[in-house]
């Protein structure tokens, strides 16, 4: 069927609008207008267990987007970073990370259902097991729950992405699917951010998230 110029403006015009609505659903940081040696407002940071949570703001020449990272250097058994007003219970949350350094750990994750330092949901890479696990934290005890053995090379970008509905999790590293869990240990709504484990010193940058249905 041949469309005249009017009917194909209006499908331009519909298509344009798609775009944008599920543009729209998401939410991207990348931290390139924030202040170099600070935490972006907006941001929380803490730790489950002991030590000290560090999250500042670094140029980067490395990272994807432009010029700046959100990179952790502090030490403690788990350290995360969460947003303060978003709230999720369904949805998605996703990442750049690139693992620097660490003796005990080498790792980058993101967290969703994040209730308080206590209780939350965990994906992470770990660059010196070479695989990428999900777990659930209550009271402070993580459990794994499924993992998949995949290569997480140290100084180099990567992307980390959990959808989550109900208690159904898939999990998706430099753009494969690697793990579908089930759980339902943490129900609700809960917000999302990142999280480091031990001595890892890692950079995350595009941090984003959105809600499902």
């Amino acid at each position: 069927m041949k469309l005249n110029f009017t009917q194909t403006l209006y499908a331009v015009v519909v298509a344009f609008i798609s775009v944008s609505t599920v543009a729209a659903d998401s939410t991207t940081f990348n931290f390139d207008t924030d202040t170099a040696g600070t935490l972006a407002p907006g941001w929380l940071q803490g730790a489950t267990g002991g030590g000290t949570a560090k999250w500042a703001v670094e140029p980067d020449t490395s990272v994807p987007s432009r010029k700046n990272v959100l990179k952790q250097s502090g030490n403690g058994t788990f350290l995360w970073c969460v947003r303060t007003n978003e709230k999720l219970e369904n949805g998605f949350v996703e990442v750049k990370f690139k693992p620097l350094s660490g003796d005990e750990d080498r790792a980058g994750g993101v967290v969703w259902r994040f209730k308080d330092a206590n209780n939350y949901y965990v994906a992470r890479a770990n660059a010196l097991e070479d695989n990428v696990t999900i777990y659930h934290t209550l009271h402070g005890h993580r459990v794994a729950f499924s993992s998949s053995t995949v290569r997480v090379a140290a100084n180099q970008w990567h992307s980390l992405r959990v959808d989550f509905n109900g208690n159904r999790f898939t999990v998706t590293y430099d753009g494969k699917k690697v793990i579908e869990a089930s759980d339902a240990s943490i129900t609700g709504a809960g917000t999302v951010g990142m999280w480091t484990k031990a001595d890892s010193v890692t950079a995350f940058d595009n941090f984003t998230f959105g809600a499902g249905h």
